[in-house]
């Protein structure tokens, strides 16, 4: 099993060019968050994630390609009104 510190490595590596911070919780879960490359806000964010279910490289590369669609859908999705201003 890869140590928490790697996890961290690998999934914030995996979002360049993008900003990606991955912080643990006290219940050991992990926090992603990937920043927007002009504003700097946070983009996309997924909690709760069990880091003793990501035991294979097969289990963190379907969270990581989880986690890219999410970010493509959410772009993809119309604004709302006071999202334009």
């Amino acid at each position: 099993m890869l140590s928490t510190l790697e996890l961290r490595n690998i999934i914030e590596s995996s979002f360049l060019p993008h900003r990606c911070q991955c912080t643990q919780a006290h219940d050991r879960s992990l926090t992603v968050r990937v920043f927007d490359r002009t504003s700097h806000k946070v983009d996309y964010m997924l909690s709760g994630i069990r880091t003793e279910q990501l035991t294979s490289s097969r289990a963190i590369s379907n969270l990581i390609a989880g986690m890219r669609t999410d970010l493509k859908l959410q772009h993809q999705r119309p604004k709302a009104v006071g999202e334009y201003l």
